[in-house]
């Protein structure tokens, strides 16, 4: 027997987006966007302003009032046409993750995750995210290790640090250097009843590398992931799962991985593009 679950509201939250790409940061709050406003997607020095309403006039104020900021492009789209692709419930193993606007119908071995990606880009089906819930599920489910921490580097909405909360991790780190993501993955915290389990924090993941943890989780960057696994931090984990790497990237970290105390124990390649590394760090 299965069971349904009923939404907490009944369509997407946004129908049209009004996004506002900006060379430049912003050095004020936002207190003034009026209620339109979604919020902000800070990527090195520019900046995406987002808006359930065109909002042409405060971004003219806001490029009057801050002369460094430049207006570089404005978009519409729908919602799903800003994620790629329809917002809808998927699986992943066991675990079913939906958004907070669908009714679905759970079968009894379903492990269900409310996700709402707000405007964060991407919605949890992309195939690195998930291979590190397969490898999650992999570790705590299918190899009956006991996992009671864990640190979810680049945490964007918070998934994965949902994922492995949901399967009986108590203490779990989520890092995110973009405000916005760190917000939306408190907020997904919160929709899962989770905010005793899943502390989220806004930050370089470098720096919160060095707490020990039962559990590393990078779905990130290359440039990032090069120099976490140099760090000593990075051996005082019991396991590991690393994704978001492109073929060679992906080649390069097995190569420093094979010189290091590791054992490599399973990998996940997709269309032959993207990897992911799951293993355990060897005991002294």
């Amino acid at each position: 027997m299965g069971m349904a679950i009923p939404s907490s509201c009944t369509a997407s939250p946004y129908n049209q987006l009004y996004i506002y790409y900006l060379e430049g940061r912003l050095a004020s709050p936002f207190e003034s966007f009026g209620d339109a406003f979604i919020g902000n997607w800070e990527e090195g020095a520019t900046s995406f302003l987002f808006f359930s309403q065109p909002a042409d006039e405060i971004i003219h104020r806001l490029v009057e009032d801050q002369p460094h900021l430049v207006l570089t492009d404005r978009f519409r789209m729908t919602y799903d046409e800003w994620h790629g692709e329809p917002v809808e419930p998927f699986r992943a193993g066991r675990f079913f993750i939906m958004p907070p606007w669908e009714k679905v119908f759970l079968r009894d071995a379903d492990i269900p995750i409310i996700l709402d990606p707000g405007v964060v880009f991407g919605a949890g089906s992309h195939p690195t995210t998930r291979d590190c819930l397969n490898a999650i599920e992999t570790l705590m489910l299918g190899q009956g290790e006991t996992v009671l921490s864990s640190l979810d580097l680049g945490t964007g909405t918070g998934l994965l640090a949902i994922a492995a909360a949901r399967l009986g991790s108590r203490r779990n780190i989520a890092v995110d250097n973009n405000f916005l993501a760190a917000r939306t993955a408190r907020k997904n915290a919160v929709l899962n009843n989770l905010v005793d389990h899943v502390s989220i924090v806004c930050g370089l993941a470098e720096d919160f590398l060095a707490p020990a943890a039962d559990l590393l989780i990078a779905n990130i960057h290359y440039d990032v992931m090069k120099d976490l696994i140099e760090r000593p931090g990075f051996l005082n984990k019991k396991w590991f799962i690393l994704s978001g790497l492109l073929r060679t990237e992906a080649g390069l970290i097995e190569s420093r991985l094979s010189q290091m105390p590791v054992t490599l124990m399973e990998k996940w390649v997709r269309d032959g593009v993207w990897h992911t590394l799951f293993g355990r760090v060897n005991s002294v």
